[in-house]
C-alpha cells in the first residue's frame, strides 16, 4: 500500500470463499464468522487504513440472513464480497431471495469475485445432487473460466429479473466488466426472442450504468477497457463508475506493481479511450469515486 500510495484498502475472501465443502454447511457458518471476524479486528487495529467486505455462507439462507446483520451492525462491514456462484447456486437464482431481500433492506454494497464453475449434478433414480467443478480446458481457471463464470452470474441477475426485484443493491464487478461487454447486446437480443418483446439491451445497459460499479484488477489496458465504456454510455458515463482493485496478494506485488504502470499509462495515453481527460479520470478511478462510493 505505502509503495503506491493507496491510503485504504477493502479487505476481502476470494474464490472460492468460506463454505468449502457441499453439504457441510455447520463448517461453513463457523468459517465464515471466524474470518468475518478476522477482517473486522484488521479494521479496528487500523480504522484509517482498512474496511472490509464480509463473506456469506451461501447457499444456506438463514445463516447467511443472520450474517448480514452481525457483520454489518456489530463488525462494521461497509459490504459483501460474494462468489459468481455459491455450489453451483447463481446470483439470480430465486433461492437466493431472501438473502437479495435482505440486502436490498440493508441497501448493501455487494462486491462480486469470480470463482470455479460449479455444475449441480441430479440422479434422478436416487434423487440426490452432487456438485462437479467444471474446466473445459486444461489451463489455470482464472485464465479464463474465472472472467465466463462471473459474467454468468451478472447475466442472470439480469435475465432473471433479480436486479430490478431489488433495487437498492449495488454492485461491484470486478475484472473490468469481465466478458460481458462483448455480449451484453446479445445476451438482450435472446431475452427479447425468447419472451415475444423488444430488445432489452438498453434496459439491461441502463441497469449496469446505474446500479454498478467496475473494478480494474487484472489487465484493462490497453484493449479490455474500451467495450466496457462503450457499455457503459461512453467516457463521460463510465469515468464515475470505475475503481481501483489489486487483486493482491494472488497478484504478487511485483506484478500488481507492472499492472498499476500499464494503467497509469493506459489512462495518459491521449489516444486511449480517455483521451485528453485521463489523468482526471484516473483521479476518479484512484480515489474519487470509492470516496464516494463507501462514504470515506
Amino acid at each position: 500500500m505505502k509503495a503506491h500510495d493507496i491510503s485504504i484498502s477493502i479487505l476481502s475472501i476470494t474464490s472460492p470463499g468460506t463454505f468449502l465443502s457441499p453439504g457441510k454447511s455447520e463448517d461453513a457458518v463457523q468459517i465464515t464468522r471466524e474470518t468475518n471476524e478476522e477482517l473486522s479486528s484488521i479494521f479496528a487495529s487500523h480504522p484509517d487504513n482498512f474496511r472490509f467486505f464480509a463473506s456469506l455462507p451461501l447457499p444456506s439462507i438463514e445463516e447467511s440472513l443472520r450474517e448480514i446483520d452481525h457483520a454489518l451492525d456489530v463488525l462494521g462491514a461497509v459490504g459483501f464480497a460474494l462468489m459468481s456462484n455459491a455450489h453451483g447456486i447463481y446470483l439470480g437464482d430465486p433461492s437466493l431471495d431472501p438473502v437479495m431481500a435482505k440486502l436490498n433492506e440493508r441497501n448493501a454494497i455487494v462486491f462480486l469475485h469470480p470463482t470455479s464453475c460449479n455444475l449441480v449434478i441430479s440422479d434422478p433414480s436416487t434423487g440426490s445432487s452432487k456438485v462437479e467443478v467444471v474446466n473445459v480446458l486444461p489451463y489455470p481457471r482464472p485464465t479464463m473460466e474465472f472472467m465466463f463464470d462471473e459474467t454468468r452470474t451478472v447475466a442472470n441477475l439480469l435475465l432473471s429479473g433479480s436486479l430490478t426485484k431489488f433495487p437498492n443493491i449495488r454492485f461491484i464487478m470486478s475484472h473490468c466488466g469481465c466478458t460481458l461487454p462483448p455480449i451484453i447486446d446479445r445476451i438482450g437480443a435472446f431475452d427479447a426472442i425468447v419472451h415475444g418483446r423488444d430488445d432489452n439491451s438498453q434496459n439491461f445497459k441502463a441497469l449496469l450504468q446505474e446500479r454498478f460499479f467496475f473494478d480494474l484488477a487484472g489487465v484493462p489496458f490497453p484493449d479490455q477497457i474500451f467495450g466496457l465504456v462503450r457499455m457503459l454510455g461512453g467516457r463521460e458515463k463510465a469515468r464515475s463508475r470505475l475503481l481501483f482493485g489489486s487483486d493482491f496478494p494472488f497478484t504478487p506485488g511485483e506484478a500488481v506493481k507492472g499492472l498499476v504502470a500499464r494503467m497509469e499509462g493506459g489512462f495518459e495515453c491521449t489516444e486511449g479511450v480517455f483521451g485528453l481527460d485521463g489523468e482526471s479520470v484516473k483521479e476518479e478511478a484512484w480515489e474519487g469515486n470509492a470516496r464516494k462510493l463507501f462514504n470515506f
